[in-house]
């Protein structure tokens, strides 16, 4: 049985990430969706929500399953008996970025492979930072997240 795993921040979930779980769990038996703490982000989210929302979105994928992880990703894939690491690639400059990770990560722990799969281009656009400066400025975003994703982010802005 193959196991994988998909590491990000996922604040906020968008259909790119979405695209790229689904694809996922297609080649792999198990999908494992790891919310990352990363503190050189502006959250909008509780790793909690986070986990919340990408449950509610994945509900219909039964070989994907979502927790949080603090450490190391190589870490963390050890510990839950995975052997692929997934990462989603928007363009080249995801590709450099991500190749330094994926290499970092081998140096670590040579048995851990990094997958890459290239977004489909309708989301090739769509980056978290991105979707947040849109929603600061009250910009409808609605279309380029899940549903579940969407009503939490207007349920936001109505109590701001």
């Amino acid at each position: 049985m193959t196991i994988a795993v998909y590491p990000g921040s996922f604040d906020p979930l968008t259909l790119g990430h979405l695209n790229i779980i689904e694809r996922a769990s297609k080649l792999f038996d198990q999908v494992i969706v790891t919310v990352g703490i990363n503190i050189s982000k502006n959250m909008l989210f509780a790793p909690e929500e986070r986990v919340a929302l990408i449950k509610k979105s994945v509900a219909h994928l039964p070989n994907v399953t979502v927790q949080t992880e603090s450490g190391l990703t190589v870490q963390f894939v050890k510990k839950v008996g995975a052997s692929v690491i997934v990462r989603g690639l928007r363009d080249s400059k995801d590709l450099s970025y991500e190749s330094g990770i994926a290499n970092m990560n081998h140096y670590l722990d040579d048995s851990i492979e990094s997958v890459f799969l290239v977004t489909d281009p309708k989301f090739a656009f769509i980056s978290s930072s991105l979707l947040k400066e849109v929603l600061h400025f009250h910009g409808d975003i609605s279309k380029l997240v899940p549903p579940a994703v969407a009503e939490a982010l207007n349920q936001r802005q109505r109590s701001e």
